[in-house]
């Protein structure tokens, strides 16, 4: 989930995927930051109120995006902006923060699978001083906030030089897990070696934390990027007898994951959720009658192989999240009509739909006319609620929340978020 795709991939475009202070703010003293470095304590329950919709936020740490604001912070400076975040979320009435905590196969936590992400201290691998997901679930918690774990099962490196991982980098343990595409290092879905240990990865945090829910956005098998083929020939060779074709294998490969993945999830707390946020173009219905009245350029079930409706249909999760970022109108994509087809896949499932709104479009002068005006984001809520399969909204990303650049987000909270937080 990353700036470059969310901002579009419509129209027979292809682009290859990367998704102020508030008064009263919490800090803490150098010693409490730097904290024991010991593994953490089992996760305990924790029950959250009951919010009668999802209104969460993304915050996004690859790249800096969103947070810490920059690499190499002290772990005083780093907690103490997290902690802002999280107030903002509590000052703007919102009742979710999903926080990205493993962006690049790496961790925000003391993981004995994967290193500590470079976007802490500037160098992967490297102990920050404390545990920023230990802290932000307790904290999260603490303000009456569910705290989301968004991981990216798949992506290792914004880059293809394995010799910039650190050298006990699974990767570069078992360099034929990866695949080098598009400018970026992915491992290989297709081996069953690499989808259980990325799910270990996933579990680890889990099982040593009080999160409510794992989170993924849209990256399953890579964006496709023009005049590049994914290299697994090998792996299709070894596993891939039996399916009609190569496109139905990777499909296959993705279902594994999630069904998988989710069942491990309840194995070790029936409590957690798993939630999925993909690019919102399942099929356009020029391809499939089944689809969306959409002319998008990429279709998530063709392109990235991953079959979102089927995973709501068959309530193989606990809530799906779409990335509609698209304004009311917009030819290729009306937000309003992806509303509609989502909310009939929805519907009867037993599956949560949440819609994922563009914040990070309003007022940008790029954007077409109706991201100029800051009652355009509200009326995106005043829409959904017309769906009884639309449970909630979450915004991205935590940086725009917090500028709100032409109060689109102060319009939403006046006009949707009044009075208390889970109300």
């Amino acid at each position: 989930m990353g700036r470059i795709t969310r901002r579009g991939l419509l129209a027979g475009t292809v682009v290859a995927g990367t998704a102020g202070a508030v008064n009263g703010l919490v800090t803490v003293g150098a010693a409490e930051a730097r904290g024991p470095r010991s593994a953490p304590a089992a996760a305990r329950p924790w029950n959250p109120p009951r919010a009668r919709e999802f209104r969460g936020v993304w915050l996004a740490t690859v790249s800096n995006l969103d947070w810490p604001s920059r690499p190499g912070l002290s772990a005083v400076e780093q907690r103490d902006e997290l902690l802002v975040h999280l107030d903002r979320a509590v000052a703007d009435r919102l009742n979710v923060v999903v926080l990205q905590v493993r962006p690049t196969a790496d961790a925000l936590w003391p993981s004995p699978y994967e290193p500590w992400a470079q976007y802490l201290t500037g160098t992967q691998g490297r102990d920050p001083g404390w545990d920023p997901l230990g802290t932000a679930v307790r904290e999260a918690h603490r303000r009456g906030l569910e705290l989301h774990a968004w991981f990216n099962p798949y992506r290792v490196a914004n880059h293809t030089d394995p010799s910039r991982l650190v050298p006990t980098h699974p990767a570069r343990v078992h360099p034929d897990w990866v695949v080098a595409y598009g400018g970026r290092l992915y491992y290989n879905p297709g081996m069953p070696e690499v989808r259980r240990f990325v799910q270990d990865a996933m579990l680890d945090a889990v099982s040593k934390y009080a999160v409510d829910a794992v989170h993924w956005d849209d990256y399953f098998y890579p964006y496709p990027v023009a005049g590049q083929s994914f290299g697994d020939d090998d792996a299709y060779a070894r596993y891939g007898a039996g399916f009609p074709d190569r496109n139905a294998w990777r499909r296959d490969n993705i279902d594994k994951l999630v069904r998988e993945t989710a069942a491990r999830i309840k194995a070790v707390n029936k409590r957690v959720k798993l939630g999925i946020s993909p690019f919102a173009v399942w099929r356009n219905a020029a391809t499939d009658p089944l689809g969306s009245p959409t002319t998008a350029g990429v279709q998530t079930y063709d392109d990235l192989h991953a079959d979102t409706r089927k995973w709501v249909r068959e309530h193989w999760i606990d809530y799906i999240c779409p990335q509609v970022y698209w304004n009311i109108g917009f030819p290729a994509a009306d937000y309003a009509k992806l509303v509609a087809w989502w909310d009939a896949v929805a519907r009867g499932s037993g599956t949560d739909l949440v819609i994922g709104e563009a914040l990070y479009k309003a007022g940008d002068p790029a954007q077409p006319a109706a991201w100029q005006d800051p009652a355009e984001l509200s009326r995106h809520l005043t829409l959904a609620r017309k769906y009884r399969s639309v449970q909630g909204h979450c915004f991205f990303s935590a940086k725009d929340v917090a500028r709100d650049r032409i109060g689109a987000m102060a319009r939403v909270i006046a006009d949707h978020y009044p009075g208390r937080v889970h109300t």
